[in-house]
């Protein structure tokens, strides 16, 4: 079996963040029309982390992937990414692996894509200013989705370790970047919030969201982590990217369901249903929108497709004989 290795640089070069937004909805597309076969993933815990598997087949793509992906919040300590995965692209026909690829970057990439998808749906027209809290990998691609979709000419970054804060805003082009520990002044004026941090508890006050805003999450993905706090789930109307994983996982709805600060009717639709125009993403312009994701197999699944179908193009990537 002949296997093509692929590195984040080959990915990198073979998906741009336009590319991945697109592949999101075509997958989120298939989801809500039933052509997608997506296993509840399994979560195996670790010491000080967890290791998730997440199998998907996109039928009308004719696409079939695999991801294991690790998140251990203390690799920060150890120099180490808290989110590292492998995806394996499988022949749907034939059952063969046809590629291995770094998850790492492809992970980050799904993810902004995937609030990319929701801000183009959700978010006003008019929005310029982006508020990011957390300053890792996933925050770097939050910001290039949002950027892709929306012209925002000011990014404020907030993270407790300044230096990290300070390292991303530097990275960032032809747009002003602030850093900020003040999650009130970060908030204040903001028109697009994105969430990408591992904390358990939540990283703002709700009720100092202003009308208008959108908010993206995507950190919290157990039922004890609460990212987002009782109040913005309460002013905000909800999509998520699927139902039934997220009132299994985000604990950012979990927790204020099982108060009865919301109801279960509080989620107005699934990001599938935004995309085939079923339902609305936003419904006037000073309504405050929220998309929560915990992540499914199909994001990976599609830009993984994207991937390979370059990369065989191309020839990029080692080709290995197992």
């Amino acid at each position: 079996m002949r296997l093509r290795i692929l590195s984040a640089d080959d990915i990198r070069g073979a998906v741009d963040m336009a590319s991945a937004i697109d592949a999101m909805a075509e997958a989120f597309s298939q989801l809500h029309r039933g052509r997608v076969d997506a296993p509840v993933r399994l979560s195996l815990a670790g010491d000080e982390g967890v290791t998730l598997f997440m199998p998907a087949c996109l039928r009308d793509s004719g696409a079939m992937a695999a991801k294991v992906v690790s998140i251990y919040p203390s690799n920060r300590e150890r120099g180490l990414p808290v989110i590292h995965a492998v995806v394996l692209a499988i022949d749907p026909q034939t059952g063969l692996v046809r590629a291995l690829m770094d998850g790492t970057y492809l992970t980050a990439l799904r993810t902004g894509a995937v609030c990319g998808l929701a801000t183009r749906l959700m978010a006003r027209e008019d929005a310029r200013v982006l508020t990011v809290f957390g300053a890792g990998v996933q925050a770097r691609t939050q910001i290039e989705a949002v950027r892709a979709v929306r012209e925002i000419v000011q990014v404020r970054v907030v993270d407790p370790v300044r230096g990290r804060a300070v390292a991303l805003a530097g990275e960032l082009e032809d747009v002003e970047a602030r850093t900020l520990t003040d999650p009130e002044e970060a908030l204040r004026g903001a028109d697009v919030i994105c969430a990408a941090t591992t904390s358990h508890t939540p990283v703002f006050d709700g009720r100092l969201l202003e009308p208008g805003t959108h908010l993206n999450a995507i950190g919290s993905f157990k039922p004890e982590m609460q990212e987002i706090d009782a109040e913005a789930v309460r002013r905000s109307r909800l999509a998520v990217d699927e139902r039934a994983a997220a009132l299994e996982e985000a604990g950012d709805l979990i927790i204020p369901l099982r108060d009865e600060t919301i109801g279960p009717d509080h989620i107005v639709g699934e990001l599938g249903e935004l995309v085939e125009g079923t339902v609305a993403g936003r419904t006037s312009s000073d309504e405050i929108t929220f998309f929560k994701s915990v992540g499914l197999a199909v994001q990976d699944v599609a830009v993984a497709r994207r991937v390979l179908e370059r990369a065989e193009a191309d020839g990029s990537g080692i080709e290995v004989e197992l």
